[in-house]
């Protein structure tokens, strides 16, 4: 859809002077100063909310839990499904590949803006506990997934949104699958520093041992933040390319998020529960198979989505070069 334009500039001849009056450019020392100032408080306003992010990841022990080489061996051993899903989403983008710095810096931002969820989950669950399991339900879908799926798509937005590098529709899965993936580090980070507390007093392969099953737990749970996020991320660069309705679009992103997020949350314990009453499996392949099933069908769904994203750029590429060859071989008949 083509730029709204005031009707002054619509109509006016490209001769005529409307700076001030329809348009607008840097001009003066007042729109110099200006400019400035208004890139100060972007600028201020990033870096308010990153550092306030990282004191809070220092308040909640997130640190310390990074920092632990043990229990980073445990975080890193959680991560690495979570990984492998978020570098394929990368593999799957049929542009230009993104670069590695912004990448990690997304990852950063994301283990970052985690911190914001935490502080909000658990200043608003005991205000559903009351309720049982219906509160437990309602926390899911009215808090856990908006607020997550929120602070990872934050995650891009502070800075590879409005990158150079951006540049197409799909980078936004590839952004927000790598937020998704910073979110999943600090969150394993914390579930098994928590699980491990009772055990401070064992070191080395002890440790490890002891964090074998929350490790494990934690690897499946990772990859759904990556496929959740990656959804949002998909609708944030679609909405990049369409401003006049960006809103609608970030906000589409994020209900379809929050939705599968949510759900998952309120149907893994009993789906995990009723596979291993009719299968006899115990409790960690059972929750392996509801896993697997779940971030299967939607991981499923959100590669479709960028497989048709990436059919369509082939085919328009595919169409600028027939027509380049078209347009070469008439220049060439008519040289000769």
């Amino acid at each position: 859809m083509a730029k709204r334009r005031d009707p002054v500039e619509a109509a006016a001849d490209e001769s005529m002077d409307l700076y001030d009056v329809a348009t607008w450019e840097k001009r003066t020392s007042i729109d110099r100063l200006a400019s400035g100032i208004y890139r100060a408080l972007v600028a201020f306003t990033r870096t308010a909310i990153v550092l306030t992010a990282l004191l809070i990841l220092v308040g909640i022990g997130g640190l310390s839990a990074i920092t632990d080489p043990q229990i980073g061996a445990l975080t890193l051993l959680s991560a690495i499904p979570a990984l492998g899903l978020a570098a394929y989403v990368w593999y799957s983008d049929a542009t230009t590949n993104e670069p590695l710095s912004l990448l990690v810096a997304t990852f950063l931002l994301g283990v970052l803006t985690a911190n914001f969820a935490a502080v909000v989950n658990s200043l608003l669950q005991p205000w559903f506990q009351a309720l049982a399991f219906v509160g437990n339900v309602l926390f899911f879908y009215l808090v856990v997934g908006p607020i997550e799926e929120t602070v990872k798509l934050l995650a891009v937005r502070l800075y590879a949104f409005g990158h150079d590098s951006f540049d197409a529709v799909v980078d936004g899965a590839v952004y927000g699958a790598m937020a998704g993936l910073g979110f999943a580090t600090i969150e394993n980070a914390l579930y098994i520093t928590r699980s491990l507390d009772i055990a401070t007093s064992t070191v080395g392969l002890g440790l490890i041992g002891a964090g074998g099953g929350i490790t494990a737990v934690r690897a499946l749970a990772g990859p759904g933040h990556v496929i959740y996020s990656a959804f949002a991320g998909y609708y944030l660069g679609l909405a990049k390319f369409n401003p006049r309705n960006r809103g609608p679009i970030v906000v589409k992103g994020l209900l379809i998020a929050a939705f599968i997020h949510a759900t998952y949350n309120a149907t893994v314990g009993i789906g995990s529960a009723l596979i291993g009453v009719y299968t006899g499996l115990p409790s960690l392949p059972s929750y392996l198979v509801y896993v697997l099933a779940y971030d299967g069908l939607f991981g499923l769904i959100l590669l479709r989505k960028i497989r048709r994203y990436s059919e369509a750029h082939r085919q328009v590429r595919e169409d600028e070069a027939t027509e380049e060859s078209e347009l070469t071989s008439e220049r060439t008949e008519f040289e000769s």
